[in-house]
């Protein structure tokens, strides 16, 4: 119907001014998303959608508020009635695998253990959340990426009462507990996972910040992906595609491969960081395009960098096929993911490639649905909603899993919630 097909606006009906961002999102499959920000609190809203003018279904529609914007702190105190409102699965795979290792979890044994293992050379978080107020100790030098992790706990907090937990935080790129480790088993969280190590994993830092600047800074996220998909299936540039840095062996092997054969694959790198830059080799660096630009391309290599490559969400977003390197490394939602079903495979060291593209072209029915399971499975795992479960999920499993009680210890400080003095609200659950 075209992205004009729908007009929505949204109002509150006892107020003189609303402050509602509103985003129609065009997913060229006949759905569309419609995404909105509010950035004031108000008692009630009123959604009206259109076609020409026309209120289409039900339209108008009141949701009975209150209803908080994004800083508003009104935790809802039960956290039973906040998971069934969120759709939260019951189980999460992932979740009772990563603390399978984990029989019960001492907080006063691992806040003198986990610093003096790893504190001097790795960059921890040690938090502690006690009654829905976040406290941090940092360790090492590079405690940059604090600020995701400080985001998503004090974004939950302000929606909803979290179980009194402590635990660490691991910033770097590594998963940090070894699997062969003989002295006994630490539980540290991390962006990612390996076969070889036994880090609790937490959807990445990237997405985490996707989700909750959702039409604020940042551009790439599960939303807007979806509405960027670049051409239908049919007119899709048939080169295998790629760009990046030089962060592993394998993507200089990939490079040089597109410079051998380059009406299969075109691969180029858009800086060059941890190698040496040999042009002879792998050609000249490349200027960045827009990650949206990526799917005018019908086949999407997926190669690991230091550890997993971060932007497999947004590209089993697109309607291209994603071929994935067999990998150590994984996501919180890898293990969900089937070979052959959400992607095609190849081997870690390239060697099947251009087999597997050969494949593709050859079986392009099979191959089209293969990019939309993978569509489909990112549209129904990785949302918003999804992320903000899983963190729960794995806190208050983890919270359940300690034997003593979690403490504000020496040297933590409180994180504190931002300021909001533009936009004030009343929670109506605070007495």
């Amino acid at each position: 119907p075209g992205e004009n097909a729908f007009q929505v606006k949204i109002t509150a009906p006892d107020e003189q001014f609303t402050r509602v961002g509103v985003q129609v999102l065009d997913r060229k499959d006949g759905s569309f998303l419609v995404r909105y920000r509010m950035y004031a609190s108000y008692k009630n809203l009123k959604i009206e959608v259109r076609t020409g003018q026309k209120h289409v279904a039900k339209s108008p529609y009141i949701l009975e508020g209150p209803i908080y914007h994004e800083n508003c702190d009104c935790p809802q105190e039960e956290s039973s009635a906040w998971l069934e409102v969120m759709n939260c699965p019951q189980i999460i795979p992932q979740i009772q695998r990563d603390l399978a290792n984990f029989r019960i979890v001492d907080p006063d044994k691992i806040a003198k253990e986990i610093p003096q293992r790893f504190g001097q050379r790795q960059s921890l978080c040690h938090y502690t959340i006690k009654d829905n107020e976040v406290y941090i100790k940092t360790y090492g030098e590079h405690v940059g990426f604090r600020i995701f992790m400080d985001a998503i706990l004090l974004s939950l907090t302000r929606k909803v009462k979290m179980p009194d937990v402590e635990f660490f935080v691991n910033l770097g790129d590594w998963p940090l507990e070894k699997k062969k480790s003989s002295e006994n088993l630490h539980p540290i969280f991390s962006w990612c996972g390996s076969s070889e190590s036994k880090d609790i994993v937490m959807p990445t830092y990237d997405l985490t910040d996707s989700v909750l600047e959702t039409m604020g800074r940042v551009s790439l996220d599960m939303m807007s992906v979806q509405a960027n998909t670049g051409p239908s299936w049919e007119d899709k540039n048939t080169t295998a595609f790629w760009r990046g840095r030089d962060s592993r062996k394998e993507r200089l092997e990939l490079v040089k491969l597109s410079r051998k054969y380059p009406e299969i694959i075109d691969a180029a790198f858009t800086n060059f960081f941890f190698f040496k830059h040999d042009e002879s080799l792998y050609g000249p660096i490349v200027k960045h395009i827009s990650f949206f630009d990526f799917f005018k391309y019908k086949y999407q290599i997926n190669i690991d960098g230091t550890v997993a490559a971060y932007r497999l969400p947004y590209l089993l977003a697109g309607n291209s096929v994603v071929l994935k390197q067999d990998s150590i490394y994984y996501e919180h939602f890898y293990n969900e993911l089937q070979p052959w079903k959400h992607y095609i495979p190849f081997k870690s060291d390239l060697s099947d490639l251009l087999e597997k593209l050969q494949w593709a072209k050859e079986h392009d029915k099979e191959a089209k649905n293969i990019a939309k399971s993978g569509q489909e499975f990112a549209r129904n795992n990785l949302m918003g909603d999804h992320i903000f479960c899983y963190y729960f999920k794995l806190l208050q499993e983890y919270a359940s899993l300690q034997v003593s009680e979690p403490k504000i210890r020496e040297g933590m400080e409180k994180v504190q919630q931002p300021d909001d003095d533009l936009f004030p609200c009343t929670c109506h659950r605070k007495k």
